[in-house]
C-alpha cells in the first residue's frame, strides 16, 4: 500500500501496454487511497503511455535563433569542420574544436582559459589560475561542525579517448590513510569532454568512498566559474529574473555596506549609478531545482553567452523542491550537485567508517553563444533555452565514457497511473491526480525523499487524469513517493523497487 504523512488514500490504475502482465499495487493511507497498476518488463516498468507525457520536439537551435551560434549537431554543416585537437604539455591540457579552446592546468584538472569568438579567454585573468574554473567540495571529520572547503585538484591525468569526434580527459585524485584528518577520504575523477563542432563543454565527477576508510561529512560539492568582470555584465536565469548586475567592487567598502550578513550588501556608491540603494545578495538568485536548467551570463562586447546547462536533475540532492545557488555578482556562475542551503544539516550526507559509497556528479554543460546584436541579450537567453531542450533529448548521453555512467539502454523506466480518494470530498469515488510529482528515491519513509543525499532521484510531473511515466532510471532499489497538489501530506508505495536495465 501507499502510506501518507496525512491521512490520505490513493490508486493507481492502467490499462497495460502491449502484452506486459499488469501487476495492481493497492496503495492505502488514511483516509486518501492511491493505487498503481504497473507493468514489468526486464524492470520495473509499464502503466501509462510514453506518448502522453509530453515528448520533446526535435529542435534545431539555428531554426529558432538564427543570430545565435550554436553548436553544430550531427548531421549539419558543422560536420564539415575540422576535428577535436589535444594538446598536452607538461602544465597545461589543451582541447578545441573548430569553435571554440578549453584550457585544464595539468594535473589539477582546474579550467583556466576558455577561448572563444575572438576572445582571448572568458574566465576572469585577474584571477591566480586555481581561481576560475573548478570543482570543490566543503567536508568534515566525524565530530568536527566546521566545513573544511577544498578546491579539488588532480594528481593523475589521464586521456579517456581523442579523435576528430570527441576527446574525454580525467583529472583524478585519490586518498591514503596518511591523508585521514587532512583530505576527504574520496577518489575523486573530475572528467571534461569537447565534442566536434559542439559549442561548449561538458565535466562530470566520479566520487567514491572506499569500505574500511574513515567516516566524513559532505555539506556542499558544486562546480565554479568565475568569469570576467569586464565582458559579462548582465545576468541570465528565467525569463523574469534577468537584469544588468552590480560589480563585484560594488560590494566592498565604501561602495558597498554589509548589511545583517556577509552575502547582503548595500550599494552605496555603485560603478553603475542606477544601481544605488539596492541590495545585492546572492541568495536572492536562488531557484528550485524543478526550474533550475540553464542560467549563466551574457557580455555586450563582443555580444557572447557563457550558460551553465543541468539537462537532468537525477544527480541532484533533496527533490525538485530543493532550492540551489544560480549564479550571482563575481560574475559567477554554479552547478550545484550537493548542498545544505535552506535545509541545514539534513541535506549534508554522512559515511560511516567502512561505508562503500559512490556517486556519478553530471555531466553539465557549459554553452557558449555568440550574436552580431549586442544590444539585446535576450536573443542570447533565448537560445540557450533552445539548448537546453536539446541536451535534455539526449540524456543519458551516449558520449560520457565512464562505466559508472549509465547509458540509455542500461537503464529502467517505470509508469502508471495515480488516483486519490478522499472521504472527505467525495465518498467511494476515485479524483484524478493531476499535476502529481511521483518519483523514485533511495528507500525510505514517506516524505523522506526532501533529506535523501546520498543516492539519485528521478521524478515527473503526472497528466491531467493522473497518468506518470518515468524513464532512464538508474539501476538500483527504490521507494516510490508522490504528492498531490490540492491534497496534505506525502505519499510512499510501500514495496522497494528494484529497477533494473530494459
Amino acid at each position: 500500500g501507499f502510506n501518507s504523512t496525512h491521512g490520505t488514500h490513493a490508486c493507481l490504475l492502467s490499462k497495460p501496454r502491449d502484452n506486459w502482465p499488469p501487476i495492481h499495487l493497492n496503495i492505502a493511507t488514511t483516509h486518501h487511497t492511491t493505487l498503481f497498476s504497473r507493468h514489468a518488463q526486464g524492470s520495473i516498468s509499464g502503466g501509462g503511455d510514453p506518448s502522453s507525457s509530453h515528448p520533446m520536439p526535435k529542435l534545431s537551435c539555428r531554426s529558432l535563433v538564427r543570430c545565435c551560434l550554436g553548436p553544430p549537431r550531427e548531421g549539419e554543416a558543422g560536420d564539415a569542420m575540422d576535428g577535436v585537437k589535444l594538446k598536452v604539455t607538461s602544465r597545461y591540457v589543451i582541447v578545441k574544436n573548430d569553435i571554440f579552446e578549453l584550457t585544464l592546468s595539468n594535473p589539477d584538472g582546474i579550467v583556466t582559459g576558455v577561448r572563444y569568438n575572438g576572445v582571448d579567454n572568458l574566465m576572469e585573468i585577474l584571477n591566480k589560475e586555481d581561481n576560475r574554473g573548478y570543482w570543490d567540495i566543503v567536508w568534515n571529520p566525524p565530530g568536527q561542525r566546521t566545513g573544511i572547503f577544498d578546491v579539488i585538484k588532480g594528481t593523475e591525468f589521464r586521456i579517456i579517448h581523442h579523435d576528430e569526434n570527441q576527446a574525454e580527459v580525467s583529472f583524478t585524485r585519490s586518498w591514503d590513510p596518511s591523508q585521514e584528518g587532512k583530505a576527504v577520504p574520496l577518489i575523486i575523477d573530475k572528467r571534461f569532454i569537447v565534442l566536434r563542432g559542439s559549442s561548449g563543454f561538458y565535466t562530470y565527477g566520479i566520487y567514491e568512498h572506499k569500505e574500511g576508510w574513515p567516516g566524513f561529512g559532505i555539506g556542499e560539492t558544486r562546480v565554479a566559474f568565475k568569469l570576467r568582470k569586464d565582458k559579462f555584465h548582465y545576468m541570465a536565469m528565467a525569463d523574469n529574473r534577468q537584469r544588468i548586475m552590480p560589480m563585484p567592487d560594488d560590494r566592498l567598502p565604501p561602495r558597498g555596506q554589509q548589511l545583517a550578513y556577509p552575502e547582503a550588501v548595500l550599494l552605496v556608491d555603485p560603478i553603475n549609478p542606477k544601481l544605488r540603494g539596492e541590495v545585492d545578495d546572492k541568495y536572492q538568485y536562488s531557484c528550485e531545482d524543478r526550474y533550475n536548467s540553464v542560467h549563466g551570463w551574457v557580455s555586450s562586447d563582443p555580444p557572447i553567452g557563457f550558460w551553465q546547462i543541468t539537462p537532468s536533475d537525477e544527480f541532484r540532492t533533496g527533490g525538485p523542491l530543493k532550492q540551489n545557488l544560480t549564479s550571482h555578482v563575481g560574475p559567477t556562475m554554479l552547478a550545484m550537485f550537493l548542498s545544505a542551503h535552506y535545509a541545514g544539516d539534513d541535506l549534508s550526507p554522512k559515511f560511516t567508517n567502512g561505508e562503500y559509497w559512490k556517486k556519478v556528479h553530471g555531466p553539465v554543460f557549459m554553452y557558449l553563444n555568440s550574436s552580431q546584436d549586442g544590444s539585446d541579450p535576450s536573443l542570447l537567453w533565448e537560445d540557450a533555452k533552445v539548448q537546453v531542450m536539446m541536451e535534455k533529448q539526449s540524456w543519458p548521453y551516449d558520449f560520457a565514457l565512464s562505466e559508472d555512467f549509465q547509458k540509455t539502454e542500461q537503464r529502467g523506466r517505470i509508469s502508471g497511473r495515480l488516483l486519490v480518494r478522499d472521504r472527505y470530498i467525495i465518498e467511494d469515488e476515485d479524483l484524478y491526480a493531476a499535476s502529481a510529482y511521483v518519483g523514485l528515491a533511495l528507500p525510505g519513509e514517506a516524505g523522506s525523499w526532501q533529506r535523501e543525499c546520498k543516492g539519485y532521484q528521478f521524478w515527473c510531473q503526472a497528466d491531467a487524469d493522473g497518468s506518470f511515466y518515468i524513464k532512464n532510471i538508474v539501476t538500483g532499489n527504490y521507494n516510490l513517493y508522490a504528492w498531490v497538489p490540492g491534497f496534505i501530506g506525502d505519499y510512499r508505495f510501500d514495496a522497494t523497487l528494484t529497477i533494473s536495465s530494459g
